[in-house]
């Protein structure tokens, strides 16, 4: 049986561009909006297209507990679930943390207690992380330091904390959970490249929007696939970039203490 996704964040330019392409897989997408306004935008998405969408309006700034974001899951009822949502740097941090820590952590706490829900893939970003990648030379960790204390400070704050809750939640969930934090570098509107560097990449780069919804969808696809995974522009397919991760067991959060952070947020 199809799938069932329940896409968070549907308007965001990269949701946009995953939900034809999960469509076009005959699956069946509900793409979660904050206003009434972005639907038409959305259901022109669906033209054609054999799965099957559904457009559901809600604010993400009300959702202010895990049982507020469990009321949007049992609506949907999705078999996996895609965090592409975010702040966007409007409304300060404020928002930034309502939205990109506070709702994600309630999204996430809600569908690792959902039994039917199989796989949550969140979408953050390459610098989102508390200690050097080991594969990371120093210079490199300190140009992200950088940005992360002086420029993102509340949106490396936020995307942190609800990376290591997904990751952390998942753990204790674990059998047939999969829980998958795609970290692509700096986002460009070019013409997807169909090509990649997925896994130990470089601190630094950047990647097309396109090829970023190109690469969830697939990891979507991939059972038994599960992690942190770095993204930037490559000369590999995106296609074999996946096959590859999945057959070495690459994981970017070494480096990190994940016993830390089953610790921090192991129940919620």
């Amino acid at each position: 049986m199809a799938p069932r996704v329940l896409l968070i964040g549907g308007h965001g330019k990269v949701s946009q561009l995953m939900t034809p392409l999960l469509l076009s897989r005959s699956w069946t997408v509900t793409s979660l909006i904050r206003d009434k306004g972005q639907a038409s935008t959305i259901n022109s998405l669906g033209r054609e297209q054999p799965g099957k969408l559904e457009v559901l309006v809600r604010s993400l700034e009300d959702v202010k507990s895990q049982q507020e974001a469990q009321s949007i899951i049992e609506e949907a009822k999705p078999d996996y679930v895609v965090w592409s949502a975010g702040a966007g740097g409007k409304g300060g941090a404020p928002r930034t943390y309502a939205i990109d820590r506070d709702a994600a952590m309630h999204f996430i706490a809600a569908a690792v207690s959902t039994p039917s829900i199989r796989r949550f893939l969140l979408i953050s970003y390459i610098g989102s992380r508390r200690h050097r990648a080991p594969w990371w030379s120093d210079e490199e960790w300190a140009a992200c330091q950088k940005v992360n204390t002086e420029v993102l400070r509340d949106y490396y704050a936020a995307k942190v904390e609800a990376d290591e809750c997904l990751t952390a939640l998942a753990k204790k969930r674990a059998g047939d959970f999969q829980a998958i934090v795609l970290r692509p570098g700096s986002l460009t509107d070019e013409k997807p490249t169909g090509k990649a560097t997925l896994g130990r990449t470089k601190a630094r780069g950047s990647v097309t929007r396109g090829d970023v919804a190109d690469v969830a969808v697939r990891l979507l696809e991939k059972e038994e696939l599960a992690g942190w995974l770095d993204l930037l522009e490559g000369e590999e397919t995106v296609e074999k970039a996946v096959e590859r991760v999945l057959k070495e067991g690459v994981d970017c959060v070494e480096g990190e203490d994940v016993d830390e952070m089953v610790k921090r947020y192991g129940v919620l």
